[in-house]
């Protein structure tokens, strides 16, 4: 009787291998891309863009009016070990990119070493502002899912590539507690992008977390953005306050 063998694994799919949060960041410009931002709309209003890294939107905010500031848990270091982790983490990701070119589209850079340029300049331009602005309160050190901030403080807030792309390092309970204070201090929307972690898969809790949101009087939509660079990164998470959901959730 011959021998059965057993059937093979199917083949591991390569899959951006992130460990720890990345000290990563893009351009104002990316900025209005993928959160479809319109500058001159956000003219003399203010701005939170939580878990920013070394992304330049606050260093470049400012000459388009704009009063942006920024959070991320790195801020109490100084210049050095920030420049420090740019250089590890901006190394260890560009690596990963470039073995793993089949999970990104170069739908809105020409090239993977335009896109690579591009996220340096943020970093350039984040760490020359953070020095003299640091004290001025426009770089503050403070991680989710508590903020230093009054209710409704900014007319916008921003999240950036933390929520769903490091979906596994987070549970259920951080991400709606995460969502209710990104809220507790807009005075308008709050944007989160992308809705996918960074094999393109949407996140598995979404409709729990938005029947959730609901129940607090938080209204939440899918909104499609005209960007996409690692695959299935096409949408953002747009949350407000509902007078309408919170009466029917009083009721």
């Amino acid at each position: 009787m011959p021998t059965l063998l057993a059937p093979l694994p199917p083949p591991s799919v390569p899959r951006m291998e992130l460990p720890t949060v990345s000290f990563f960041g893009r351009t104002f410009e990316e900025y209005t891309r993928f959160f479809a931002l319109d500058p001159a709309a956000l003219r003399r209003l203010s701005v939170l863009d939580v878990a920013a890294g070394p992304s330049s939107f606050t260093a470049e905010a400012g000459r388009h009016g704009i009063d942006a500031v920024a959070v991320d848990p790195l801020y109490g270091h100084g210049h050095a070990p920030l420049a420090a982790r740019v250089r590890e983490d901006y190394r260890r990701m560009f690596a990963q990119m470039r073995a793993k070119r089949h999970l990104f589209r170069l739908k809105s850079f020409k090239s993977f070493a335009a896109a690579e340029a591009d996220r340096r300049l943020a970093a350039t331009r984040f760490l020359a502002d953070f020095d003299g602005n640091a004290r001025h309160g426009r770089y503050v050190r403070a991680e989710l899912p508590a903020l230093p901030f009054l209710d409704q403080s900014f007319s916008l807030v921003l999240c950036a590539h933390l929520l769903f792309t490091y979906a596994d390092r987070f549970d259920y309970a951080w991400h709606l507690a995460a969502c209710l204070e990104l809220v507790r201090v807009s005075a308008g929307e709050v944007r989160i992008h992308p809705v996918c972690n960074a094999a393109g898969r949407t996140y598995a809790e979404l409709p729990r977390l938005r029947a959730d949101l609901a129940a607090q009087g938080i209204r939440s939509d899918i909104v499609p953005v005209a960007y996409e660079f690692f695959a299935g990164a096409d949408s953002m998470l747009v949350l407000r306050r509902d007078r309408a959901l919170r009466r029917a959730a009083a009721a």
